[in-house]
């Protein structure tokens, strides 16, 4: 567009010479950003991908493997970028799994849009058809997915094996699928099979040991230890528990204030009335026949006092102290009773029923124990070991991922190959599609199949192999119709990755696919930045 010449009047609007260059420049300073976003975690892609240490302000160190947990943490300002970064969070909570699969897909996706942009077609033209390239996608996908039942206890546990296996505790996969196979399998309610709420499975990290001791308990477990004054209980068969929410303490007055004591007389009828008011709750309790008591922390006064724990222990009543707030809920659920806010509310009926409640000394530190629950309510509980604190916190990232990833199982019944077989037949069906298509639309689409490969490409590039020659042999078997075909990474070759047990759920790529398209679709129609100061 070359600008009028001046001389000349100019006639009408349309002809006046318009500045397109700044709106270029935001476009690609916004593709640039978030592309540099996409190949800071394209190494972490995969079973062979490398792991990143991220250290923070504090002086805390990371180490981790998780696209969400990696972008998160890094300190991102440029406002296109920040969306990747929102993108991986959305995933994570969508899908769980495939967190760095959805960045990398939508870094190459902003890649090609670079060469649509540059060949000057319009970006409106591009997003159109990119989410018209994904729906279409979504249905390919839908279209090779195997189902799967419940009952199958072994798909869902190569599907947890899968997602583990890209993790720094890739090692332990075998111990930690088949026990996050079973938590979720143990929360699922049989009246509403399709919910999941991943809160029912509490995850106790402790540090001592290995990741190998990892272990489920059927029943309840405490980060705490029994309080031991005046010779507490550690062990108690036959438990009754009570959870109480009350202070076993001498009550205070609900204003500032100080009393004077003049008379020593005066001073030791406080302390008897104390002891007696401490004394008529224990015996109420006594009564009811409880022996176990898990008291919430209290923020305006102690909850229990010395003299209360003393006494206590003469009872025979074993005493868990400093039970968070949060935990209430949970411990309730698990339990099968009912938390006790007052003393006078101090009813049998509250109470939940356990086998057995026990301290157990568990590395440097000790935990309290509830197991052989009557009744127990649908929840469980993960005690997770780890030598250093370092594994300790990936080991729970990555199970909380392998959790999340049967989840979408319980929720979408279809399996679906991995190791990149999805990418490339989804490539070469939708590049078939683009040659019907008409226009601009056919020219778009094909840039779409051609970004999805960035996947396959990838996976071999971090395991080492040749990228060229793999992605190509790959796309060779794809046309013979093996659709199944896929790279596996330990061989170094290319197999039929269903044999191979390299499965994941449908729900993870599909919500990446189109969670990607959307998170390009929308850093391309934005033209300009403003600053508001």
């Amino acid at each position: 567009m070359a600008a009028p010449a001046v001389s000349q009047p100019r006639s009408s609007k349309t002809e006046s010479y318009v500045d397109n260059k700044r709106k270029e420049d935001v476009r690609q300073a916004n593709i640039t950003a978030a592309r540099a976003v996409a190949d800071a975690v394209r190494t972490s892609l995969g079973p062979k991908g490398m792991d990143k240490m991220i250290s923070t302000a504090s002086g805390e160190v990371i180490i981790t493997n998780d696209g969400a947990t990696i972008l998160n943490q890094m300190g991102v300002l440029q406002p296109a970028a920040k969306m990747l970064v929102e993108l991986s969070k959305s995933q994570d909570t969508t899908a769980g799994d495939g967190t760095t699969t959805v960045v990398v897909i939508a870094g190459a996706l902003l890649k090609q849009c670079l060469l649509l942009l540059s060949s000057g077609i319009h970006p409106t033209v591009i997003s159109d058809s990119l989410h018209k390239a994904s729906v279409k996608a979504v249905d390919v996908l839908t279209a090779m997915a195997v189902p799967v039942e419940l009952s199958d206890r072994e798909s869902l546990v190569k599907s947890a094996s899968t997602s583990l296996n890209s993790k720094v505790v890739s090692q332990y996969s075998t111990l930690l699928a088949p026990l996050a196979v079973d938590a979720v399998l143990s929360v699922v309610d049989p009246a509403k099979p399709d919910l999941v709420d991943l809160r029912d499975i509490k995850i106790v990290k402790k540090l001592g040991g290995t990741v190998d001791d990892t272990e489920m308990v059927k029943g309840l477990v405490f980060d705490k230890k029994v309080s031991h004054a005046s010779g507490g209980l550690t062990r108690m068969e036959n438990a009754k528990i009570a959870v109480i929410q009350f202070q076993i303490s001498p009550p205070k007055t609900d204003i500032e204030q100080s009393i004077v004591v003049s008379d020593y007389t005066q001073m030791d009828r406080i302390l008897k009335e104390e002891r007696n008011y401490i004394l008529g709750m224990i015996k109420k309790i006594k009564a009811t026949g409880c022996n176990v008591l898990l008291i919430q922390k209290s923020i305006l006064r102690d909850a229990v006092t010395d003299l209360s724990l003393h006494y206590l222990a003469k009872a025979k009543i074993l005493v868990v102290k400093d039970v968070e707030r949060d935990d209430i809920e949970f411990i309730t659920k698990t339990l099968n009773c009912l938390p006790i806010a007052n003393i006078e509310h101090f009813k049998e009926e509250k109470m939940g029923y356990a086998d057995l409640v026990e301290e157990v000394s568990v590395g440097e530190g000790k935990i309290v124990k509830i197991t052989g629950i009557r009744d127990m309510g649908r929840t469980a509980t993960v005690l997770v070991r780890g030598s250093n604190q370092l594994v300790l916190d990936e080991a729970d990232r990555s199970l909380h991922d392998a959790l999340c990833v049967i989840r979408c199982l319980v929720n979408k019944q279809f399996l679906i190959a991995g190791g990149g077989a999805p990418e490339i037949e989804l490539s070469r069906q939708l590049g078939a599609w683009a040659k019907v298509l008409h226009g601009m639309e056919g020219y778009c689409v094909r840039s779409f199949a051609e970004a999805l490969e960035v996947i396959p490409y990838t996976l071999a590039e971090n395991a080492g192999l040749n990228p060229i020659t793999i992605v190509t042999e790959l796309r060779n078997r794809h046309a013979q119709g093996e659709i199944n075909a896929g790279i596996n990474v330990r061989k170094g070759q290319i197999t039929n990755i269903l044999e191979e047990n390299v499965v994941q759920p449908l729900l993870v790529s599909t919500s990446a696919i189109t969670l990607a398209t959307e998170c390009v679709r929308m850093i391309l129609k934005i033209d300009d930045i403003v600053t508001v100061r």
